[in-house]
């Protein structure tokens, strides 16, 4: 799926994406909820979270932590005037370069969340992170530089990467575990 460039694309690839995850999990056999996501005999599969992820719940809580970071982040900065002020996407103890410590701790925080909350929680910050895109036009989204506190990036790579693109990583995921399990 192409990467949205404008708030119409953004809605419609998020919505769509989102759609495609919901029910590709209500499709899945019990086998494949109850059987642990395993790709280490898959070497092309090397990032951390082919190994970090076990199960549904897990891809599901990864997309709700970071809904709540993009919540989060405008929350800390919608009123904030220049960039001195800014609160950072990520919680100050995390950086680009340490963010996979942080999808850890997101991992080890919901072990003992259920699938059914996982969903519950995830349906809930889609729902409020999709909401709060309708808040702004286009051009807040898509205009670099539009607000001080977003930098070099404008606001709407932070939706696009955490909805339409993650969700897409996550039905690629899911997808490449229910052929390996039946």
């Amino acid at each position: 799926m192409p990467r949205a460039r404008n708030k119409d694309d953004l809605v419609k690839f998020s919505s769509e994406n989102y759609s495609k995850l919901i029910e590709m999990i209500s499709r899945m056999t019990e086998n494949q909820l109850n059987t642990p996501f395993d790709f280490s005999d898959d070497k092309s599969k090397k990032e951390a979270h082919w190994s970090r992820d076990k199960n549904v719940r897990d891809v599901l809580i990864h997309l709700y932590e970071w809904h709540c970071l993009l919540l989060q982040f405008i929350k800390n900065n919608e009123t904030v005037n220049d960039k001195k002020s800014a609160i950072a996407f990520l919680p100050p103890e995390y950086s680009w370069k340490s963010y996979g410590a942080m999808n850890l701790m997101f991992w080890k925080k919901h072990q003992n969340t259920s699938l059914t909350n996982a969903q519950k929680m995830f349906s809930e910050s889609h729902k409020k992170v999709m909401s709060l895109v309708e808040k702004y036009s286009n051009e807040e989204l898509f205009t670099k530089g539009y607000f001080s506190w977003t930098g070099n990036v404008d606001l709407g790579s932070y939706f696009v990467s955490t909805t339409s693109s993650h969700y897409d990583w996550a039905i690629k995921k899911i997808k490449a575990h229910c052929k390996k399990v039946l």
